[in-house]
């Protein structure tokens, strides 16, 4: 079983793969979790032809929204404490139950830039939009789970550091960093994998696996050690080192 910080880790880097990959079938390409990949989109379906360029455009500034209110939610108390925490997943919860009750009731095929497509996608976006937030302020502790390039290009700056390393001289530190990221890698691309074949299977019935892995994280979020154990901890590491 692992440790309850890295199953809500790779619970939340999960959420982010299946619905970043459902909104880009089910919406013509819509990013979700990655607005601003939405921008290079635009130019090619203007290059093209193809639709979903208005709500591309509006993905942004609800992001922008979300994560402002995310954030205001949060001000002025400890975020990482676990009713924060799953305060943040509640709410991404309800958001993503939302955008499957609005593609169940619009019907599969949702024209491009329609108001159901709109309306989907962008309750859709607010969700995880409030994911990304909470990955900054409540999360922080965790790597990443929406930004994988980043986690990617950590993984092996730390891997060939460690290969370039004396085995006596490896930090163990490493070590635990590039499990930690690489998990979250592995549960992105999982994911984006399940994402996948799910919305080609099930349709809109495909946001419960990302549902189910929300509930996942709430579970985790319960038995992770307090953030003041977790940040004792890491100074004492540090001055150990």
């Amino acid at each position: 079983m692992p440790k309850p910080e890295t199953l809500l880790s790779s619970a939340l880097s999960f959420v982010a793969g299946s619905v970043d990959t459902i909104g880009f079938i089910a919406l013509s390409g819509l990013f979700t979790a990655h607005v601003t990949g939405n921008f290079v989109l635009i130019g090619a379906a203007l290059a093209g032809g193809a639709g979903g360029v208005l709500t591309k455009l509006l993905a942004l500034p609800v992001f922008i929204v979300m994560v402002g209110l995310t954030t205001a939610a949060l001000r002025g108390r400890d975020a990482a404490t676990a009713p924060a925490r799953l305060g943040c997943i509640a709410v991404q919860a309800l958001l993503l139950v939302i955008a499957m009750g609005c593609g169940l009731s619009f019907g599969s095929r949702l024209a491009p830039d329609s108001g159901a497509a709109m309306l989907t996608g962008l309750v859709a976006v607010a969700a995880m939009a409030v994911q990304n937030a909470a990955a900054r302020l409540a999360f922080g502790t965790l790597a990443p789970s929406t930004v994988m390039t980043g986690n990617v290009t950590q993984v092996v700056v730390d891997a060939v550091g460690w290969l370039l390393t004396p085995p006596a001289r490896r930090d163990p530190a490493t070590s635990a960093r590039m499990a930690r990221f690489s998990a979250n890698v592995g549960a992105f691309a999982l994911g984006c994998i399940g994402g996948a074949l799910l919305v080609v299977l099930a349709n809109w019935w495909a946001l419960l696996a990302p549902l189910i892995a929300l509930a996942t994280a709430a579970w985790a979020t319960m038995r992770c050690p307090p953030a003041g154990v977790v940040a004792a901890a890491a100074a004492g590491a540090a001055g150990a080192r």
